[in-house]
Formats: structure tokens, C-alpha cells, sequence
């Protein structure tokens, strides 16, 4: 199959230029639209966890997007990971969720996995994922996870300095601990470019250049 235009799901509008340029630099002759909902991250928050009805909506703007000609389709959520799945065995558009390449490097990578976020709502559904894509990629692995307790209301307070002095103290920790690092969230990825080399002693891998990567394969072939 040829494939001729992306659609991306987004719940936060400050996703599209991060994704916008990962797409100018890495998909040649690929039409990108998005659609962007930040009721969705919202509502995962306040409720605790994806309910049904959030997922339900997840999956239907996926369809919008299969409905608006998308020939490929990612969220780049990680929160709504599980909803990204179901949509996925509804459409018959291949849909991807932005986490699982980051995920199946990680389990390649090594046996020790630490999985770091600012959100609980975040940091389970990595986990899970993890979990579930060690069991078909045949790899027994030991996960760890880190929740950066206070580093999210930072951020959503603009106090980024707070935010990304938190995501460090957990990185160097952990990373004594592991042997490779995924970011549950890609709005930890620009703390990592903050750290000193002796500090960056196991693989840190962000969920949005893997899945570039990964999409890159499928649609440039």
C-alpha cells in the first residue's frame, strides 16, 4: 500500500509544532493534518484514569480521521494509550500508539526497564504497555517505575524550573537502577538534554522521535 497522508491525534495543542517538525525532517511526500482535543488529557486527570466514555471518544476521532482520508493514523497520547488499541481494531487504517516503539526499543535494549512521568494517569498505562509488548516480543524484563511527585502542577503552574529540576533528581536516580529509561511523557524529553554526560549512564528514550522513526519505516517504503 501507498501511503499519502497522516493523520495525528493530539490532546495538547503545543504537540503540533513538536510533531510538525519531527514529520518536515523524517516523512518525504507525506500529507500531515492533526486534530487536537485537550478535553481528553482533561478529563483522564480529573476522573483518575481513562473512563469508557473519554475512550469512547477517543476512538471516534479516530474514525474522523480515517473518515478525513488518513491512510495512517497516531495518537500521540500516552494516557489514552488502551483507547488507541481498541480504535485500532475498529478501523481497518492501521493506527498507532506513539509509546509502543519507544516500548519495543526499550525492551530490546535491556532487561531492567525504568519508566519515568509526572502523571499517575501517565506512568500505569507505560507500564502496562511495556508489560504487554515484553510478553509478545518473547523478552522477560523488570520494570520500575518513577512518578515525579509535584513536577506536573509545576509545569501547569509555569514553573518550569521546578518541573525539570524534579525529572532530573528522578532520571540520575533511576538510572542507577536500570538499564534503560523510557519518558512516559515527551514533555520530560527537553530535561534530558539538560544532563551532564557522566549523568546519562544508561539509554534515555523519548516517545516521539522512536515513533517518527517507526512511521518513517512504514510510510517511506
Amino acid at each position: 500500500m501507498t501511503y499519502k497522508k497522516l493523520g495525528l491525534i493530539h490532546t495538547s495543542a503545543t504537540l503540533v509544532p513538536v510533531f510538525q517538525k519531527l514529520c518536515a525532517e523524517n516523512l518525504q511526500g507525506i500529507e500531515v493534518f492533526n486534530i487536537v482535543d485537550d478535553s481528553l488529557i482533561k478529563d483522564v486527570i480529573a476522573q483518575g484514569k481513562l473512563t469508557p466514555h473519554t475512550a469512547k471518544r477517543v476512538v471516534d476521532h479516530v474514525a474522523a480521521a480515517a473518515h478525513a482520508g488518513a491512510d495512517y493514523i497516531m495518537v500521540t497520547c500516552s494516557s489514552i494509550g488502551v483507547a488507541v488499541e481498541t480504535a485500532a481494531s475498529l478501523n481497518q487504517v492501521p493506527v498507532l500508539r506513539v509509546d509502543q516503539p519507544m516500548a519495543d526499543l526499550a525492551i530490546q535494549t535491556g532487561k531492567k526497564i525504568g519508566v519515568v512521568a509526572t502523571l499517575a494517569t501517565t506512568l500505569e498505562p507505560t507500564s502496562d504497555l511495556v508489560k504487554r509488548r515484553s510478553v509478545i516480543l518473547g523478552k522477560g524484563i523488570e520494570i520500575t517505575s518513577k512518578l515525579c511527585q509535584g513536577a506536573f502542577e509545576a509545569l501547569m503552574n509555569g514553573d518550569s524550573e521546578t518541573h525539570d529540576t524534579i525529572v532530573s533528581s528522578a532520571l540520575k536516580s533511576l538510572a542507577k537502577e536500570v538499564d534503560v529509561i523510557l519518558l512516559a511523557q515527551a514533555s520530560m524529553a527537553r530535561v534530558v538534554d539538560t544532563l551532564s554526560e557522566e549523568d546519562k549512564i544508561v539509554p534515555i528514550i523519548s516517545s516521539p522521535p522512536e515513533a517518527m522513526k517507526y512511521l518513517a519505516s512504514q510510510l517511506n517504503g
